[in-house]
């Protein structure tokens, strides 16, 4: 039995949800604009001011917690959570205490070894935003943006089921991509679209655990993964040199200093008690139809991983293929479409290679996105269908992509209208190969005379007779014939 400490990491997630106006107000919410524009009296607090739930908040929440394999609460309520700070103008917070609206969910990841591994989601509640404060590096001054108070927020609280950097990664990366492909959030954490706080500590041979620490100010996947490492270490260190066990030293915060890659110490963590926690007397319960929620089940994509496997198992695609193609909803989706032929799929590994290959490549050229190609989908597959009927070469495919992918068009009506179809006659291609070795007879003594790559020449100028349009197999087989 090893008698290194074990890690227990579990990870508390605030994503914010896709919606036009804040949870409990009708003003509106989007990253970037000037400070303290978007708010009104229920942000601020004043006085007579009621909030109203958002809907569409609540159905985002709702398909969130299914696609994380939640149940979802027949009846839920709101409370408020006490506690004063100069981005929270009312002095609470609205949030779920006791009666979550999701809750005994959990996603699979991989484990350090490669293997799968279910994380356990605890619960995952809806509340506000709070506003944001940022404070000068001399600590003088602090500015405080109340943009962000307000917006609907989807706390995710798993179980501390990840025992490594590595795992608390991968299960925040899996998040990421949930709800992405449910376009629930955007999940962009240099937006604050996502924000984590990682908990940690260790577990001895001898069974002494240290105490919990929640770290905050994570702006990456990465750097999260950096924290729980530091702390693993720092919690380690003031085990050995002063016995600092979770008997002796309270649940402490501490906050990610990303220039100096170390937790810094904030505060001792609150319990629940301190928060003060009430039903909220300003919203009624909310009641919610298993005939809804299940709507949305049936509306629910297939998800990343689910993808993987269907690509992998059944179409064949290798382990690089897939993760290229689930990157994100866009260019999965746009795959599909070009997959999809008009009778039947299209050989997905062809199909890939073009997505994966010539499309990517023109998008990071260009520095551009699949809304600026002008290529759609199904162009892309009839130009594969181009070439696996053996209408036109690779090459003329490739040229035609090129202009494609900035003009569209269909490759078909092309092909045909300016008369580029792959030159198959035999007697053309002997008539192409025999002029080409003509004109270059020292090419073809140098081959003969045991210079192999005399022969690749000779094959250039053939295809060029041929103005591009020849079939290659086509050609090398003339030419080994002739060449003799």
């Amino acid at each position: 039995m090893s008698d290194a400490p074990r890690v227990l990491v579990g990870v508390e997630v605030h994503l914010q949800l896709k919606t036009t106006t804040k949870c409990f107000s009708p003003s509106a919410y989007h990253y970037g604009a000037d400070p303290n524009t978007l708010i009104d009296p229920v942000v601020m607090g004043l006085p007579g001011a009621l909030p109203v739930l958002n809907r569409e908040a609540v159905r985002l929440a709702i398909r969130t917690g299914l696609a994380l394999g939640c149940e979802i609460a027949e009846v839920t309520k709101w409370d408020r959570k006490n506690y004063f700070y100069p981005d929270l103008p009312k002095g609470y917070q609205i949030s779920q205490f006791d009666q979550p609206l999701c809750f005994d969910g959990g996603i699979e990841i991989d484990d350090d070894e490669g293997n799968p591994k279910r994380v356990r989601i605890r619960r995952a509640h809806l509340e506000e935003d709070t506003g944001k404060s940022t404070h000068d590096e001399g600590g003088n001054k602090s500015r405080v943006d109340l943009n962000r108070a307000g917006a609907p927020l989807l706390e995710i609280v798993s179980e501390p089921d990840m025992t490594s950097a590595g795992e608390a990664e991968r299960y925040l990366n899996a998040l990421r991509e949930i709800v992405s492909f449910l376009g629930t959030s955007d999940g962009n954490m240099q937006e604050g679209n996502l924000r984590c706080e990682p908990n940690v500590n260790v577990i001895f041979a001898n069974g002494d655990k240290t105490a919990i620490v929640e770290v905050k100010n994570i702006n990456s996947v990465r750097n999260m993964g950096r924290a729980i490492e530091c702390e693993v270490e720092r919690q380690t260190r003031e085990y050995h040199e002063h016995g600092r066990v979770m008997g002796n030293t309270p649940r402490s915060t501490r906050g990610w200093d990303d220039v100096n890659g170390t937790t810094v110490h904030q505060r001792f963590k609150e319990s629940a008690d301190d928060y003060r926690y009430f039903p909220e007397p300003d919203l009624p319960p909310l009641h919610i139809e298993r005939r809804y929620v299940e709507a949305e089940r049936a509306d629910l994509p297939e998800l990343p991983r689910a993808r993987r496997t269907r690509y992998r198992d059944t179409l064949g695609l290798s382990a690089y293929d897939t993760e290229i193609l689930t990157a994100g909803p866009a260019i999965s989706a746009w795959f599909e479409r070009a997959l999809a032929g008009p009778t039947g799929a299209r050989d997905a590994k062809l199909v890939a290679n073009w997505v994966q290959g010539e499309l990517m490549r023109h998008l990071n050229e260009q520095k551009a996105s699949l809304e600026d190609v002008a290529l759609q989908p199904e162009e892309l597959g009839e130009l594969v269908d181009l070439v696996t009927a053996g209408t036109i070469n690779a090459r003329t495919a490739k040229e035609l992509f090129r202009e494609l992918v900035v003009s569209g068009g269909s490759p078909a009506a092309i092909v045909e209208a300016r008369g580029l179809a792959q030159v198959s006659d035999r007697g053309a291609v002997e008539a192409a190969v025999r002029a080409a070795m003509e004109r270059h007879a020292q090419a073809v003594e140098d081959f003969r005379g045991g210079n192999a790559k005399a022969r690749g020449r000779i094959f250039g100028e053939a295809m060029k007779e041929l103005k591009g349009q020849g079939d290659p197999k086509q050609v090398n087989e003339v030419l080994t014939e002739l060449l003799g």
